[in-house]
């Protein structure tokens, strides 16, 4: 029996909803109000907690609705900090001729005004008030992201927020009334409501922020050298008058100069920009970068995110402020790379970070005289299911590759391939995938060339990896290429197509589905390494010359 029968004292609840939904008033919903009052007060009486909390919420709606009760509270900004005064507009609009008194607003905070008002049917009435938030408020973020979770798992210490889809508000208003002499308190959360010129009214959370918070522009910082490097710093103010000093925690075999800078912000909302030093340590190395900012006897640790998109409510996240920096060990052969970008990726931002120059070529670009002054070209994820122009390009591209390029394509899927040819010999795409980030990597070829020259890899060079080890690997292939590496998800078969190398004419064609897009904005120095040596093949007595500037 899934009725109000089930439960004790809902037989007469169940008896007035049912009746009510029976013969509903669409033009008129008000006069099922008192009907409805008389439900929530039996309601009051069942002894199942669980079905009382949940069925008063949902019938406090629907007695708001057909009342047409319009009660809101907005604050003047969308947050603030501990001890802030916060002021607020309170709203309250009756558009029906039910008899309902406000009695008082009040809230958590302290507010407790008695108003003892009879609202009058299409009367707005505002109030003007505001309260303090408490010295121990805590700042409004998911509640799974407050601590730092293991792999694949978030860590939450209060269970009961568990499957609840946002942290629950803390800072709201009781709006207590008497309808048909029985109190009833509906409770709304505090907003910001404000309007813009070519959107009208918008709606934000109000949320709770630390007084400062901090982040290092660049996410990933990649040094090829020892030479220093400088790195932006940006404090914003959560409150007026903010002043202390940030400094940037850092491994111990780097440095940071100057050990501390100090912060000086006005007003609420502003930032401020500071430029620090890194050098590097001579030898490989990675760790983490993290602005501290020191206020009074405060630390603050975390960085603000703002996410504002049209199509979901806005939000703000906290998370650790940290960038990942990386002395990279890496030897290069060859300077001059072209990239054909397909999908999308910052795969040619973070060669720069090596020392490459990338320019990115258009299709209508590639001819032989162009490509003639490249020593790579690298096609980016995707491109052959999006560009359709590539399918007149190719030929050109391995013709390129004859005259001793090498040439690189990232992974496409076998859907919608937009060229004939995807590569100068047989190749066919499949959805083989490696999805474990950690599974083994086994060399068929340890000899190979890749895996050698300039730079030695080893089992070392896949530790790290995120997300994934590599998607949609070709399953079938030409006895003209060479598999480089196997690998596999557990209890799945070896899938050996994740890299393939093709000598044709005098350069190299690869193919690999390995997820370099994913690795190289994560800051893994065993992809750079091994991207470095696929773009160096074949180039072991070559003198680099700028041909850029030719």
């Amino acid at each position: 029996d899934t009725s109000w029968n089930r439960i004790k004292g809902g037989k007469a609840v169940g008896a007035i909803l049912n009746s009510i939904e029976t013969n509903f008033n669409f033009q008129n919903p008000s006069t099922h109000v008192s009907q409805l009052v008389e439900a929530y007060k039996l309601l009051q009486k069942v002894e199942d907690q669980h079905w009382k909390t949940l069925k008063t919420k949902e019938l406090k709606t629907i007695i708001e609705m057909c009342a047409g009760l319009y009660l809101e509270a907005s604050a003047e900004s969308n947050w603030a900090t501990q001890n802030e005064i916060i002021n607020l507009n309170i709203e309250v609009l009756k558009r029906s001729n039910l008899p309902i008194v406000l009695e008082s607003l009040n809230n958590a905070s302290g507010l407790n005004i008695l108003k003892s008002i009879t609202l009058e049917n299409n009367t707005k009435y505002d109030f003007k008030e505001n309260i303090k938030v408490t010295s121990d408020a805590q700042p409004t973020t998911p509640y799974w992201l407050n601590e730092k979770g293991t792999m694949g798992m978030y860590k939450v210490d209060n269970t009961e927020l568990i499957g609840k889809p946002e942290t629950p508000r803390t800072f709201n208003i009781d709006f207590n009334v008497l309808i048909n002499n029985t109190p009833i308190t509906f409770t709304k959360p505090i907003i910001q409501r404000f309007a813009k010129p070519d959107k009208g009214e918008r709606y934000r959370p109000f949320e709770i922020i630390p007084e400062t918070s901090a982040k290092i522009t660049e996410k990933v910082i990649i040094l090829d050298t020892n030479q220093q490097r400088d790195i932006t710093v940006i404090v914003k103010a959560g409150r007026d008058n903010l002043e202390g000093d940030v400094q940037i925690s850092h491994p111990n075999d780097w440095s940071v100069l100057p050990k501390k800078q100090k912060i000086s912000i006005a007003h609420k909302g502003e930032e401020q920009t500071l430029v620090f030093t890194v050098i590097p340590p001579k030898n490989q190395s990675e760790g983490l970068l993290s602005p501290i900012v020191h206020i009074e006897n405060k630390n603050y640790t975390k960085e603000l995110i703002e996410i504002d998109y049209e199509h979901i409510p806005f939000q703000t996240v906290l998370l650790p402020s940290e960038s990942k920096i990386v002395r990279l060990d890496i030897k290069k052969r060859g300077q001059n790379i072209a990239y054909i970008q397909g999908a999308g990726d910052v795969v040619p931002e973070s060669l720069e970070q090596i020392g490459y120059n990338v320019r990115i070529i258009k299709p209508d670009e590639i001819n032989a005289e162009t490509l003639s002054r490249f020593d790579a070209v690298v096609v980016g994820i995707r491109a052959y299911n999006t560009v359709e122009d590539l399918n007149f390009k190719q030929q050109q591209l391995f013709d390129f590759v004859a005259n001793g390029g090498n040439m690189i394509v990232q992974y496409n899927t076998s859907h919608r391939v937009k060229v004939d040819n995807i590569a100068p010999y047989d190749l066919k795409l499949s959805r083989d995938r490696v999805t474990d980030e950690t599974a083994e990597v086994r060399f068929l070829k340890p000899e190979h060339e890749v895996l050698n020259f300039p730079n030695k890899i080893t089992q070392n060079d896949f530790k790290g990896w995120t997300q994934e080890r590599g998607l949609y690997f070709p399953s079938e292939w030409s006895k003209d290429f060479t598999p480089i590496l196997s690998m596999n998800d557990k209890g799945e078969s070896a899938k050996d197509g994740s890299l393939l190398i093709a000598k044709h004419g005098k350069g190299y064609y690869i193919y690999s589905g390995l997820s370099f897009f994913r690795e190289f904005p994560a800051g893994v120095s065993g992809a750079y390494r091994l991207f470095a040596n696929m773009l160096s093949i074949g180039k072991d007595d070559m003198k680099t010359e700028n041909k850029l500037n030719d």
